[in-house]
């Protein structure tokens, strides 16, 4: 059955066949058929169909890619963010916390907690998840969180690697036999994706060795690639992450000259593209993802987006939601810190936010609305795209539709 929505006051589909920074077309509609996107244009020029749905003039945009999070979990650290609202610095060791409360929990505890964070996503336009292990940090308790996330999305990381747990702190070698050994082999059949945290300024975290050792390994168990760099400090993180090929490296908010030509130039020697449009969907580059929910949370400094587009760095915008240094589910939120404390412009923001998230995944089929895209969009109770940032905090997405279905919202 085909689907025409209809009486669009502007349609966002980040397709150069509309031409423009976001491919906007006003007055416009939609056709679904088969949970994709059969045609966008104009409405007087729009198909015939079998449903129609009037959206009443509202915009329509592509549903968020959320490309990094970590939302199968249980126990709670309000107690540390208002310690960290009264002075205390974020050092990212409050993770112990976390892993000792989900290696207690139930099954179905991870389960409904991770289900509901979806719900919640969704229901703030959120079509495609990525969902990240790392409170296990032993086999049994990684393997379970990575067999629920799979659950909830395809995107699915092993994070072995997010911190060394205590019972390991006088032995960070085994501790690395163990997450490149059977701990990988439990989790790899569950996982696209191998991640770490590299930060050498955090202390239990890995630095540049331990983690191209982690990374290689998870290349030769068939998985790809991604990077938490630099985040605390300067260091080695982005520049691994452009050596082993990685989609992404997330955080970013402390990048040197090197760091800032690194990324740069996976792209310029690959497929050339750069911040906009024609850079939607997959390529062999690394695109920095760039979580402001964090620096929020944590009274950090925000990371210098306006650098990375200068030097047409392909940026996406995630929301890292976790129960420590940012418990936001809320993608319109990033889009709204990130014009406002990241001096993005409110298109170059919503590009990063879907497109650019896309990229972060390798995935051509989400973060747009062309021809042949999954038809995963977010209906606004707004007439632009420009008030997801000019009316911050406001519930503006009315509804959701998911694989051309009507979903939350």
């Amino acid at each position: 059955m085909s689907v025409l929505l209809t009486n669009i006051g502007e349609l966002v589909t980040n397709d150069p066949e509309h031409g423009d920074d976001l491919g906007v077309v006003t007055g416009a509609a939609v056709v679904v058929e088969a949970g994709r996107i059969a045609w966008t244009g104009p409405a007087a020029s729009a198909p015939a169909a079998d449903v129609a749905v009037d959206l009443g003039g509202r915009c329509v945009i592509p549903g968020f890619v959320d490309s990094h999070s970590h939302t199968v979990f249980a126990g709670d650290r309000s107690a540390e963010f208002a310690a960290r609202m009264t002075g205390e610095p974020y050092t990212g060791g409050g993770i112990a916390t976390t892993v000792a409360a989900t290696r207690a929990a139930s099954e179905d505890t991870l389960r409904a907690r991770g289900q509901a964070l979806v719900r919640e996503m969704l229901a703030q336009g959120t079509t495609t998840v990525e969902i990240k292990s790392g409170y296990g940090q032993d086999v049994a308790t990684e393997a379970r969180t990575l067999r629920i996330a799979r659950e909830l999305t395809p995107e699915t990381t092993y994070l072995g690697a997010h911190t060394v747990p205590a019972e390991y702190a006088d032995d960070r070698p085994g501790y690395l036999r163990l997450v490149t050994g059977p701990m990988l082999a439990a989790c790899a059949p569950h996982a696209r994706w191998v991640d770490v945290f590299c930060e050498p300024a955090a202390p239990t975290a890995f630095d540049e060795d331990e983690s191209r050792d982690v990374l290689r390994a998870g290349l030769r168990a068939g998985l790809l690639a991604r990077v938490h760099g630099n985040q605390l400090s300067a260091g080695p993180g982005v520049r691994l992450a452009v050596e082993v090929g990685a989609a992404s490296v997330d955080h970013c908010t402390h990048l040197t000259d090197a760091d800032v030509d690194a990324l740069a130039g996976s792209w310029s020697a690959g497929s050339g593209r750069s911040q906009g449009p024609d850079a939607a969907g997959a390529g062999p580059g690394t695109v920095a993802t760039l979580l402001p929910a964090i620096e929020f949370s944590t009274r950090s400094p925000y990371p210098d987006a306006r650098r990375l587009l200068a030097a047409g760095v392909p940026v996406a915008l995630a929301t890292d939601c976790n129960p420590g240094s940012g418990y936001s589910s809320s993608m319109p939120f990033v889009v709204a810190l990130a014009v406002r404390e990241m001096r993005m412009s409110p298109a170059e923001a919503l590009w990063s936010a879907t497109a650019g998230g896309a990229a972060a995944l390798r995935r051509d089929d989400v973060g747009h609305l062309g021809v042949g895209a999954r038809a995963d969009l977010a209906v606004l109770d707004a007439p632009s795209h420009t008030y997801l940032a000019y009316r911050p905090g406001v519930p503006l997405v009315s509804e959701v539709w998911k694989d051309g279905a009507r979903g939350a919202g």
